[in-house]
């Protein structure tokens, strides 16, 4: 669940020149269709069902409920229904915190204070309930976009009415394959270990400090520099938190530098036109399926999806121009990579707790 710190043997040099390693490996296709598949279908009949109805401000509570379809791609149904049940209420919860944060006088401020305690919450919580994909990416990211997206009172209960039953809804239809074999059937197993064994873990302490540390280090900054979207520095942060070990961590940082420069073009050609309505989200669920078809191959490919789909999803909700847009999430981009990459290159703050065999991640 921690990096691997670095070895006596390694220079900074080394460690720096690992940035850039592996952006064009590419891994096993692995079945990668299925999950495709029901992530797009999850996406899809929600937020089709809020733009028909005419209620397209609650697309976004809508589309963090149905990232619950990602959880478990490689377990077996039981064990993949307790993953997804822990994570949708997680993912829930986080919409909620985040509207209630916009509901206070200065959400944005809040947000960067309040995004460091759902990162290192949701790290946590990840390692405890052995997520996969692990981390706390989908926690901060819905989270963050609900703080600075304008709520009312009743917001509360329309956000846990729509990404709890788009968390449902995905969870349904990732189990629907159990039902041509019913007999194939098993209770929900729910995978468990206290907070406290996880904290126990190497380098998990020193994790926890630096999403703590550099996750409102980057939304801060970004907000200095009077950046729209600070929420995108500190989701940076978390992916380059991501991994195994030291040299998986850099190199989720490289690609999602490179695969959100790349991915910035094809956003720019998808967006020119200014999809609405249906055909938006009919863009956005193609992009997840894409996503998903690559992410388990090459972080920076799957990139190329990730991000148009991600502004896409803010365009269908609350449109704003595009060409800022684009400059924004680069820089934004930017910053929280290098403040993460910074936070991972400092030795652990507990070395008494280092280990040449590290935990997994999540």
């Amino acid at each position: 669940m921690s990096t691997r710190p670095v070895e006596p043997s390694t220079g900074p040099t080394s460690v720096v020149g690992q940035l850039f390693s592996g952006v064009f490996a590419i891994g096993p296709h692995a079945g990668a269709h299925r999950v495709a598949v029901r992530a797009g279908l999850s996406m899809l009949v929600p937020l089709a069902v809020l733009v028909l109805s005419g209620h397209v401000p609650w697309t976004p509570y809508a589309a963090f409920g149905a990232f619950t379809s990602l959880y478990g791609r490689r377990e077996n149904h039981a064990s993949r229904m307790g993953m997804q049940a822990a994570a949708g209420l997680c993912l829930t919860l986080s919409v909620l915190l985040g509207v209630a944060v916009s509901l206070t006088h200065d959400g944005r401020v809040l947000s960067v204070i309040l995004g460091s305690v759902v990162a290192a919450g949701g790290y946590l919580l990840s390692g405890a309930f052995d997520w996969h994909p692990p981390g706390p990416l989908f926690m901060v990211f819905g989270f963050a976009v609900c703080a600075i997206m304008p709520a009312t009172g009743f917001g509360l209960l329309i956000a846990a009415g729509v990404a709890g039953g788009s968390a449902l809804l995905a969870m349904l239809i990732g189990h629907a394959g159990s039902l041509r074999e019913p007999k194939s059937w098993r209770r929900p197993q729910l995978r468990m270990r206290s907070l406290r064994s996880v904290l126990g873990m190497p380098g998990v302490r020193s994790d926890v400090v630096r999403y703590l540390i550099a996750t409102p280090i980057a939304g801060g900054i970004g907000m200095a520099m009077g950046g729209t979207h600070p929420y995108w520095a500190m989701v940076a942060v978390v992916v380059a938190m991501s991994g195994p070990d030291l040299r998986s961590r850099l190199t989720r940082a490289s690609h999602r530098v490179v695969g959100t420069l790349v991915g910035l073009l094809v956003a720019a050609a998808i967006l020119s036109p200014h999809p609405t309505g249906l055909a938006a989200v009919g863009v956005i669920a193609v992009l997840q399926v894409a996503a998903e078809m690559l992410i388990g191959r090459n972080y920076s490919l799957a990139l190329l999806a990730i991000t148009p789909l991600a502004l896409m999803m803010g365009q269908l909700a609350h449109p704003v121009a595009v060409g800022p847009m684009l400059a924004d999430r680069f820089l934004e981009t930017l910053l929280g990579a290098t403040v993460g990459v910074v936070a991972l290159l400092v030795p652990d703050y507990f070395p008494g707790r280092r280990s040449r065999s590290r935990a997994p991640q999540g």
